[in-house]
């Protein structure tokens, strides 16, 4: 059972970010303030759960959260801040997106770039350990697939809705096929490397 509060009372505000790692789309990120006495035995890191149940979760905290928001760096963006820069802003443009301003900020991963003026700790694995994070990273996660699927219907070639932009052979292969999209990002090896794939 993951914990409700690093510190019982004070209100924090979980923060997490989805596609660090694509070769094409946003990164989105989210901030969510659970409500006291909030609990939910399946809350967990969202790569541990399947679709059907981020859904089924992304329903339930966006309707019970106490305040939630998302924000998204497209990858223009990434392309000028970098990829950690660009998680962070995205993190941070979350937070003030808050209708209730949290007192302070548990971040999933192990570095931050604070761009608010709220005390904050980094938590590797939070998303494991902590309801508030989990419940920004089913968000994060689900706001993007959503976003990517949007996508997939502007470009099929690339199977965006079954890889969401990661790097997959398929996606390889239709990138060296089509060329790269003004979604992909330029800052990234878009073309694979065979000793990868042999």
């Amino acid at each position: 059972m993951l914990e409700a509060w690093k510190i019982k009372g004070r209100r924090e505000a979980g923060c997490d970010e989805a596609g660090r790692g694509p070769l094409a789309g946003p990164v989105v990120a989210a901030a969510v303030i659970l409500p006291d006495g909030y609990c939910n035995a399946l809350l967990n890191d969202s790569k541990q759960l399947s679709e059907r149940q981020r859904e089924l979760l992304r329903i339930e905290i966006e309707r019970e959260a106490a305040a939630w928001a998302v924000a998204i760096v497209e990858p223009e963006e990434i392309d000028r801040l970098n990829i950690l820069h660009a998680s962070t802003h995205a993190m941070c443009e979350a937070v003030k997106k808050l209708t209730i301003q949290p007192e302070f900020l548990l971040i999933d991963g192990n570095r931050f770039y604070n761009e608010t003026d709220i005390p904050y700790e980094c938590i590797v694995k939070g998303d494991a350990k902590y309801m508030s994070i989990a419940a920004a990273s089913i968000l994060a996660k689900t706001h993007r697939d959503e976003l990517m699927l949007h996508l997939h219907n502007e470009y099929p070639q690339y199977g965006w809705d079954r890889n969401k932009g990661y790097p997959t052979l398929e996606h390889f292969n239709a990138i060296e096929q089509f060329g790269p999209t003004p979604y992909h990002r330029r800052s990234f090896t878009l073309y694979r490397q065979h000793s990868l794939f042999e």
